[in-house]
């Protein structure tokens, strides 16, 4: 008697299990379906930075509204293979691991702006394989349903550009006192090169780091912006 109550308690935990795992498969579709047509409303990462006092500087605006300047300069220090890949750079995969290898104290990462969405999103910062999973179905799913456009508007709206400041128009607000589709050049330069850890390498202060990527990054800007793809999602 005691063995067949057990069993059906197994059951029942096992059966509540499922449904959780459901609800959360049911949950997360949605949740991807629904930021086709609005602006996540706080990720996890701003979460994170209001509970450790950076506070939270966001303004969630339209793709026209960012302006040229601040796609291309992005696009030519993050990701300037973008238009074209699937949401993962191969080459580029197999190129950071080779290089992990041989130098296994300074890991090179080589995700994609889709990546970079994907996790800002939906998922947490740090690494590990399990976040590894998930941050490629993620991926899938943005590339799958979202359009290219989409998706870089999304990464320039939650994108981190500095302690608690979060999205293009809230970095030029901050940085430059001006809106992002009023964002020189030079300045696009300056907040893509924050990018690669916007704590650390700061626009104001105008940090070593920053000041010496951003003209690498402007020489970029020159090479990449004739390119057809690249120049459709400039406007």
């Amino acid at each position: 008697m005691a063995k067949s109550t057990g069993n059906k308690n197994q059951k029942s935990w096992w059966q509540k299990l499922k449904r959780i795992f459901l609800w959360m498969v049911i949950g997360q579709f949605v949740y991807i379906l629904l930021l086709w047509f609005i602006n996540p409303p706080i990720t996890i990462t701003q979460m994170v930075d209001v509970v450790k006092g950076y506070g939270l500087k966001k303004d969630n605006i339209s793709y026209e509204a960012m302006g040229p300047n601040i796609k291309l300069a992005v696009l030519a220090a993050e990701d300037q293979l973008f238009p074209d890949h699937n949401g993962f750079d191969i080459k580029a995969i197999k190129k950071a691991q080779k290089y992990n290898q041989k130098h296994p104290n300074k890991v090179r990462g080589a995700s994609t702006i889709s990546q970079q969405t994907a996790k800002n999103i939906f998922l947490w910062q740090g690494g590990g394989w399990f976040r590894k999973g998930l941050e490629v179905y993620f991926t899938f799913m943005i590339e799958t349903l979202y359009s290219k456009e989409r998706i870089l508007q999304h990464y320039l709206n939650v994108a981190e550009m500095g302690p608690g400041i979060f999205g293009v128009q809230a970095a030029a607000k901050e940085y430059f006192n001006k809106d992002a589709k009023n964002l020189s050049r030079s300045e696009a330069a300056m907040i893509a090169a924050c990018l690669r850890n916007p704590k650390k390498y700061t626009v104001k202060p105008l940090s070593k780091f920053v000041s010496a990527v951003s003209g690498k990054i402007l020489r970029q800007m020159n090479n990449i912006e004739t390119d057809p793809d690249i120049a459709a999602l400039l406007k």
